[in-house]
Parts: structure tokens; sequence; C-alpha cells
């Protein structure tokens, strides 16, 4: 197993400071402190869980200035206008598909919690469609993926927005009506911020991440199969 020390003390108290004090004539003389004890641990990290990837699942491994967020908010359709994250975050995900469009991993990190996450968050039209129609041919592999002892251990309840009623094109009476409903199929937990400084953080994650592997692949099957005619009908247009 990778190793991981956790983060540094100091790059803990940075993040505490910056909630409390969430302005750019704080963050710019301290930015530094930022790079050395917050992002440069968080790239150890993301290259820890990438190790992992690359042998359980190579297709998610992700560079570090790719997997990481920036710690920049986008506050242009936000009442909240503070312009720096209080928190650092890195997603996963395959590489021929897009962020957030397909099945993916997310975690973040900040002294008060860390947040796992791993599905669908963000499906388009056409993601929706795909997933929807292969979810109505293997939903009861769906429920074996989502609903196993140790997923619900590790991983709690399926999440996500839903339909008030199956959407046309299916039969009201579908017998997989409630996974078909949804417009989101992500998983969501959250553990003590305590762990962001725990050597044990890494395998608190991976152990995470690694149970959710068979649920990614199932989800992003049909989605390579449709990028796949996308590429290959692009090609004869040619």
């Amino acid at each position: 197993m990778a190793r991981f020390p956790g983060f540094p003390a100091e790059g803990l108290q940075f993040l505490r400071q910056l909630k409390k004090n969430n302005k750019r004539e704080w963050f710019q003389p301290r930015k530094e402190i930022f790079e050395e004890k917050v992002k440069a641990p968080m790239t150890e990290l993301v290259g820890a869980v990438n190790e992992a990837l690359g042998k359980a699942a190579p297709a998610y491994v992700t560079e570090p200035s790719k997997a990481i967020y920036r710690i920049y908010r986008d506050t242009r359709f936000s009442k909240d206008k503070t312009p720096y994250k209080t928190h650092i975050a890195a997603t996963f995900r395959h590489r021929s598909l897009g962020k957030h469009a397909s099945a993916g991993l997310y975690f973040s990190v900040s002294p008060d919690e860390i947040e796992v996450a791993a599905g669908v968050y963000m499906p388009g039209p056409d993601e929706l469609r795909i997933l929807r129609h292969m979810l109505a041919e293997e939903y009861e592999k769906f429920r074996g993926l989502t609903g196993s002892k140790t997923v619900k251990k590790l991983m709690g309840d399926l999440q996500g927005e839903q339909l008030a009623r199956i959407p046309k094109g299916f039969a009201a009476d579908h017998p997989g009506e409630d996974v078909l409903r949804r417009k989101q199929w992500y998983f969501y937990v959250t553990l003590d911020g305590v762990n962001a400084g725990k050597e044990s953080l890494y395998g608190e994650l991976w152990k995470r991440f690694e149970v959710m592997m068979p649920y990614l692949e199932f989800m992003n099957a049909p989605l390579l199969a449709g990028r796949k005619r996308e590429m290959k009908a692009a090609a004869f247009d040619r």
C-alpha cells in the first residue's frame, strides 16, 4: 500500500485561517504556505491514489495537474463572493469520458471533514438517455452492485436527484422504475476531518474507491460504447 503521511499541521491550520480570512489581501501574502503545505501534500496523495489505480483501473489514472481542483471559487453566479475554497479536492475519471458526465471518483480534504464520492453526478441529456436505456435492461445487476453490504458499510446509500415519475419512453410499471427515475447515480460520505492529518487517510480513501470500481466500470461501459460509435461515425464522415 502506498504511504502518505497525512497533511501537515501547517497546511490544516492554513485552511482553518482561510475560512476566517477569505479574502485576497490575506491569501496572497500566504500563497507560498498554500503551495507547500496544502497543494504539495495533495499532489502527493493524488499520486498515491494514481499508483493504486494504475494496478486496479489504469484508465482512471489522472495527472495531478488535471485531478486537483483550483483553490479559486467561481463566483460569477453565486451570492457568496468569497474568492477561495476552504478545502482542497480532486477527481479521477475515465480518460476517454467527460469529467462530470461519466462515472468517476472524488474526494476533498478540510480540517472539518473529508468528503468521498463516486458515481455519476452531472450527466447531460445524451448520457442520461444512454444510461437509462442500459439500466432498463440491467436494473437487477445495478441493484446488486449498489446494494451490497460492503458498499453500504463504506459508502452508504445511493444518492442523487430523482424525477417524480418514470421518464417518457418507459412503461409506468417497469420493474426498474426506481432506478430509471434517477437523474444522478452517486454515493457520498463524509469522514471526520481529524483523518486529514493522519497516515491512515490514504487507506480510508482507497478502500472506498476500490469498492466502487466495479460500479464505475458498469456505469461507464455504455458511455464508452456510445463514444466509440461517435468516433466511428465521425471517421466515416471525413
